[in-house]
């Protein structure tokens, strides 16, 4: 009967030490306490009571860094938030070294971007956001390597300006546009112009060319309803009489 209940704890406490790992995951086994090694996918076996063990993900993560009020070089106030892409490459580290690399690399990204944002005009943080993302993202890199953590891509998503800022963006725009308006409006009278001059120029060289253009226009306003009484008389009438008149 002994050996029976000493057989029931030994196979008990050999299926208590079964752990399966899954390909993304690793084990960080301590033996009394101590680091002893990183455990690798498959069914694994550890002695119970003896040894514990910590799961530690290696898929990417993405984290949303919360909106951050950053001062620009040029001291306008923006509100940028940020997603940071990570994964953790030594197992080991992760454990050992930070009791919460999720929570360290929010919080290290929020204080990386403020200095980021704060060493750039807002030109540059408009304009060139992938500039300012490759910053934090080796900023992160340096920072969390103790940590066994890779960051793998920063993007900026969005950068709030204040009301203030906008309406004058906003008005510098219509501007813009308004300037852009009248230099086009302006080119196309002096086309406008030289094309009438070129076309003048060429109906004064063939007056059989005036009497065309004077047939087309009579016909274009008697198309149109009116009151008015048209009547045409040839050009050479009308030098005939300004001769007599001299």
């Amino acid at each position: 009967m002994v050996w029976f209940i000493l057989g029931a704890i030994f196979i008990i406490l050999v299926l208590l030490g079964f752990r399966l790992v899954y390909e993304y995951q690793r084990l960080v086994r301590f033996r009394l306490g101590k680091y002893k090694d990183v455990i690798k996918p498959g069914l694994r076996w550890i002695i119970p009571f003896i040894d514990t063990v910590e799961k530690v993900d290696l898929r990417t993560f993405a984290v949303d860094v919360q909106p951050q009020e950053c001062m620009t070089e040029d001291n306008v106030p923006v509100h940028v938030d940020a997603v940071v892409y990570y994964h953790v490459k030594e197992p080991e580290k992760s454990v050992l070294n930070i009791e919460n690399y999720t929570e360290a690399v929010i919080l290290f990204a929020r204080a990386a971007l403020r200095d980021s944002i704060g060493k750039e005009s807002l030109d540059t943080v408009l304009s060139n956001r992938e500039k300012i993302a490759g910053e934090i993202k080796s900023i992160l890199d340096k920072g969390t390597d103790p940590w066994g953590v890779d960051v793998q891509e920063v993007k900026i998503q969005q950068v709030e300006l204040p009301e203030s800022m906008k309406r004058a963006m906003a008005a510098q725009a219509e501007a813009e546009r308004e300037k852009r308006a009248t230099i086009i409006k302006s080119e196309g009278e002096v086309k406008s112009a030289e094309n009438l001059r070129k076309a003048g120029e060429t109906l004064a060289k063939s007056p059989a060319s005036i009497h065309l253009r004077t047939l087309a226009t009579i016909s274009d306003i008697a198309s149109d309803p009116s009151q008015k009484f048209i009547i045409p008389l040839p050009l050479e009438f009308l030098q005939s009489m300004n001769k007599k008149k001299k």
